[in-house]
């Protein structure tokens, strides 16, 4: 009987494809805790969107944990820059797609919640390679 194996950048696409949908949707969520939901949810899978989708192209070993130190960084790079507001940032921030990727106001906790979600990336990931060999 042969061991079945998984690619790993498979796995990290099929994580990205479920978790993708579920990220825009905590923006329209209008139930209990619509807020914290929009707000702290939506930061969380952000970063593990993040760190699966640079899954897919360095699917290594080492990459495992600097997908998501990396990712942590650069999107505190980019809550940094929330702070920020030149006329041609704005008008980014002002489409859909700039304030899903650049966001529009900077906030100390969103830091918590990209910490939350890195971990639980690098846990997923660290399981994607696991189960590939």
């Amino acid at each position: 009987m042969r061991k079945l194996r998984f690619n790993p950048r498979f796995l990290a696409f099929l994580s990205l494809v479920v978790i993708v949908p579920i990220g825009i949707s905590t923006k329209f969520y209008h139930g209990m805790g619509a807020q914290w939901v929009s707000d702290y949810l939506g930061d969380v899978l952000y970063e593990m969107a993040w760190c699966w989708f640079l899954f897919i192209f360095f699917p290594t070993k080492k990459a495992v944990w600097i997908i998501p130190i990396s990712v942590f960084i650069i999107t505190s790079c980019l809550e940094f820059l929330q702070l920020w507001h030149p006329a041609w940032l704005q008008a980014i921030r002002a489409t859909f797609a700039g304030r899903m990727l650049l966001g529009t106001t900077f906030v100390t906790a969103d830091f918590f919640y990209y910490a939350i979600g890195c971990l639980l990336s690098w846990l997923w990931l660290r399981q994607i390679w696991q189960i590939r060999q």
